[in-house]
């Protein structure tokens, strides 16, 4: 059995599907509402929160491997439990702002998630992708009103990866032994920046999306209401305040791994465009 977190987001909700497609066995999602969640045909659904680390034991039975969200909850007591249960192999989703932004705070959390996993006596893959494709869905409510999209260091480029390409690693690190022991940088194909991120959702809509450069400070304050003053601060760090090579570089991770090419942004945009519509 496969247990899936997060199953109904980006990356756990396109696993999900990889994993049925190719006939990965029992598998069963974790979510924290089974009357909402759509999964797959013949998907079991299970609810807990991993938050509540109480309520996995049920969805823990009979699991073999486990795709994890690094810093979802209490790590320390999910990984516990996993163990407990006969959990043998867990993939967990970190970030790769753990090589190139140690010194951060939420870096650093990850790592130590990493270690955690790393010591827990369950085999381990650790995935560390670069920004998510789906983060422009902050600016659906203002494209969606057709009003201005304003972001900060607009014109810095990262190479932002697609979240079914995670989801296709992760489907392999799942279902192949000899990914286990391992940590790979995700990132996309190309480099592309928040002004040009705009501009393919533009010519997805068919439509103009006016778009306009803020500073920092404005930024800051504006993200700061839902992600936290450390978290926001951190992320303006790595979306153009701090950039470093590491961080820039584009792997061929993706496509070396599933020998398809690493999806780009302007596919994730027509992919999504409804979302803004």
């Amino acid at each position: 059995m496969i247990l899936v977190t997060g199953a109904t987001g980006n990356i756990g909700s396109a696993l999900l599907k990889e994993l049925q497609l190719v006939g990965a066995g029992p598998l069963r999602g974790l979510t924290r509402d089974t009357a909402r969640a759509a999964f797959p045909v013949g998907v079991e659904a299970a609810e807990g929160d991993l938050a509540q680390t109480a309520s996995l034991e049920p969805a823990l039975q009979g699991v073999r491997s486990l795709f994890l969200l690094s810093r979802m909850g209490p790590d320390t007591e999910i990984l516990d439990a996993a163990r407990r249960a006969g959990v043998e192999h867990v993939v967990l989703a970190s970030s790769i702002t753990v090589q190139t932004h140690p010194h951060l705070g939420p870096a650093e959390e990850n790592l130590t998630v990493e270690d955690l996993l790393k010591a827990s006596g369950m085999a381990w893959t650790i995935l560390r992708p670069t920004q998510f494709a789906s983060n422009a869905l902050w600016w659906a409510d203002a494209i969606r009103a057709h009003e201005t999209v304003r972001v900060p260091y607009a014109d810095v480029g990262l190479p932002t990866i697609h979240p079914a390409d995670i989801a296709s690693v992760a489907r392999l690190a799942l279902t192949e032994s000899g990914r286990r022991e391992r940590t790979y940088a995700l990132t996309g194909p190309e480099r592309i920046t928040p002004r040009q991120q705009a501009g393919a959702i533009a010519a997805a809509l068919g439509r103009e999306v006016p778009f306009a450069e803020i500073g920092r400070e404005e930024a800051l304050g504006q993200m700061a209401a839902f992600l936290g003053y450390e978290a926001a601060d951190a992320v303006l760090d790595v979306t153009g305040g701090d950039v470093n090579d590491e961080l820039l570089t584009v792997r061929d991770t993706v496509s070396r791994i599933t020998g398809t090419p690493a999806r780009t942004f302007r596919q994730w945009a027509a992919e999504n465009a409804d979302a803004f519509r």
